[in-house]
């Protein structure tokens, strides 16, 4: 039997779909549709419970060391307030999960991990804590919900004070005051488009969230699912865990070199990481006849170089897209590959990651 979310009741009375994801039922889609909802978020503003997410606090004088230990990301830097993202891996490199750190103080963390890995990367962590450091998983007491696109800061300042609003990227506000209740406000999300997260108490989620979708609805807010949620990372090419990465697929291979600091004098995986990445992550605009998904073979002059982790028709780009692990060197951006799709070829070009930018325009459709 699947969990609940604190919000479960709301997207009930919203006539959501609701559907079984990482062990939680969880809204795919209302009846606006998962393309009106991308669209909303693209243009206006979109609501998303991400309630599902884990959260794990890290504490102590050690914690620090622990983080720079056990991701392969460097904290030593962050100042108060401040969010960073890091892969976490194994001994070979591969990916358990990736993450958000935010620093609430000095010895002070909050690690926010996917769902769906909740409970195995707080195993691990567990495991390999050393030192003066507390870890405790907090994921059943928290609420998140996300706040996406171009209207969330003028929608969020009607409820915040604008000293209250983090102003930059991967920054966060604790103990902000919504309307009374208190929240962690970030500005951080998993869409490509400008937008904020909002963690609290769960007891208070679903009254914030009512209260956010009263407050955005002049302004075109409404409420997504899973599905918009999921073509939104994949227009912006955001890697998604258990796609383009997994414990045998690396950071350096899927393009998260820039959350990787090998200048550390250790963290797990760092072994395994070094000499030059095999695979690549790439991005294919579909020019054939059809749709691809994850998972299928992908050609280069009759030869198999890599498989695609994900792929879908993207509402805001007007055509399908899909990312794809292949292997490194053997295709340049322009270049035409082929795609077995249950059998069926189907014509890809090689095109530049993301797909989409925030504020770029929306391409014209083609004939």
């Amino acid at each position: 039997m699947e969990l609940k979310t604190p919000l479960y009741d709301n997207h009930v009375a919203l006539g959501a779909k609701m559907v079984p994801f990482a062990g939680y039922s969880m809204p795919v889609q209302y009846p606006s549709g998962v393309i009106a909802e991308h669209m909303a978020v693209r243009t206006a503003c979109g609501l998303f419970d991400v309630s599902h997410m884990g959260e794990i606090t890290c504490k102590g004088t050690d914690a620090l060391k622990n983080l720079n230990h056990m991701l392969t990301n460097k904290f030593d830097n962050m100042s108060d307030g401040r969010a960073r993202y890091s892969p976490m891996c194994n001994d070979q490199g591969g990916v358990i999960d990736d993450l958000i750190v935010y620093k609430k103080a000095d010895n002070d963390y909050l690690i926010v991990v996917n769902a769906s890995n909740r409970n195995k990367d707080f195993a691990w962590i567990a495991d390999h804590v050393f030192g003066d450091c507390v870890v405790e998983d907090i994921s059943d007491s928290v609420g998140q919900i996300a706040l996406q696109g171009p209207k969330a800061e003028e929608i969020l300042s009607k409820i915040v004070k604008e000293e209250e609003i983090p102003v930059k990227n991967y920054t966060a506000v604790f103990d902000a005051d919504v309307q009374g209740y208190k929240c962690i406000v970030s500005r951080t999300g998993y869409t490509g488009e400008d937008g904020f997260e909002l963690y609290c108490d769960a007891g208070d989620a679903a009254a914030i969230w009512d209260l956010l979708l009263a407050t955005g609805k002049d302004e075109g807010l409404i409420p997504c699912g899973l599905g918009a949620r999921d073509t939104l990372r994949m227009e912006a090419a955001m890697p998604l865990y258990g796609h383009e990465m997994d414990d045998t697929v690396t950071p350096l291979e899927t393009g998260l070199g820039f959350a990787v600091k090998l200048d550390k004098e250790e963290f797990i995986g760092k072994d395994g990481m070094m000499g030059e990445p095999q695979r690549t992550r790439i991005g294919l605009k579909v020019t054939g006849r059809g749709i691809i998904r994850e998972a299928q073979p992908v050609f280069k002059d009759g030869n198999q170089i890599g498989n695609t982790t994900s792929g879908t028709h993207c509402p805001f780009m007007g055509y399908p897209v899909a990312m794809a692990l292949v292997q490194a060197g053997v295709v340049d951006v322009g270049d035409s590959v082929s795609v077995d799709v249950r059998g069926r070829m189907v014509e890809a070009e090689v095109v530049p990651l993301p797909f989409y930018k925030k504020g770029m325009p929306q391409p014209e459709k083609t004939k």
